[in-house]
C-alpha cells in the first residue's frame, strides 16, 4: 500500500497561469520526490495600468511516501 502526502505551494509567473503552475512543480520538486499530480485550487492575477502584470497559483502537489 502506498502513502500519498499533499502539500500547499504558492507559485508565481509574469507570463501566464501555465507557467506559475510549472514553477510550482519545478520548485517543489527540489526537495519532494515521487511528484504524481498538482491540483489547482486557486488563480490570481495582478493588475496595473488595466494590464495583467503577474500571474499565482496555490498548487497541491501531491507526492508517494516510499
Amino acid at each position: 500500500m502506498s502513502i500519498i502526502k499533499v502539500i500547499e505551494v504558492i507559485a508565481s509567473s509574469d507570463k501566464s497561469f501555465d507557467e506559475a503552475t510549472k514553477n510550482a512543480v519545478t520548485e517543489a520538486s527540489k526537495t519532494v520526490k515521487n511528484i504524481k499530480s498538482v491540483y489547482i485550487e486557486n488563480m490570481k492575477a495582478k493588475v496595473e495600468n488595466n494590464q495583467i502584470t503577474s500571474y499565482a497559483v496555490n498548487a497541491k502537489i501531491s507526492f508517494e511516501v516510499n
